[in-house]
């Protein structure tokens, strides 16, 4: 064999071993981009699973508050559309929107609540109250999870060169859950 013979053969070798390189961080780039995506996938199914039980806790909640507040009707009807928009919404983006409009029309539900005495004392209320308290930490729980789940995965997607594979294979960026601009005002406490 002859010094050419060689020169080529470790040439084709060298470019081999490159391609091969080349093949294996874009199948495990790839890949890792799945994992991320699908335990962002997860995670918000988890969210999903807490907010459609808050969904199926309202309705039992505004009946028993209608029963004592009978006059506010404006706050049961924003309750009401804003638990349809919820029902509605189909990717993560407009359900994290119309979910931050439901909190809301909660939050002022809640306001009616404390107008009514009798209704607190009420066994039935307090039960529906202390679930929806504990779906809505569970809510909690889930988006820190879905927003951390988001996290990792944008921030992978948004590395060099990553970035460039993500785009290539059409991976974008997860939106995060974040709280509606309501949440981020002080509450006004009034005696």
């Amino acid at each position: 064999m002859g010094k050419t013979m060689k020169i080529v053969l470790i040439s084709v070798a060298i470019v081999l071993i490159l391609v091969f390189g080349f093949y294996l961080y874009i199948t495990g780039t790839y890949n890792t981009l799945v994992s991320l995506n699908e335990e962002v996938k997860a995670a918000w199914s988890q969210v999903e699973n807490q907010l459609q039980r808050r969904m199926d806790l309202i309705p039992n909640y505004v009946e028993t508050v209608k029963g004592y507040a009978k006059h506010e009707r404006e706050v049961f009807i924003e309750v009401t559309e804003a638990r349809a928009k919820v029902g509605g919404s189909v990717t993560p983006s407009q359900k994290i929107e119309a979910n931050n409009e439901l909190a809301s029309a909660l939050s002022r539900l809640l306001l009616v609540v404390e107008r009514y005495p009798d209704l607190k004392a009420n066994q039935n209320f307090i039960r529906l109250q202390d679930e929806l308290a504990g779906t809505e930490n569970r809510i909690a729980v889930e988006r820190m999870r879905y927003n951390e789940a988001v996290l990792k995965y944008d921030k992978r997607i948004k590395k060099f060169p990553t970035r460039i594979l993500a785009s290539i294979f059409g991976f974008t960026e997860a939106p995060y859950f974040e709280a509606p601009e309501e949440a981020k005002k002080p509450p006004k406490v009034q005696f």
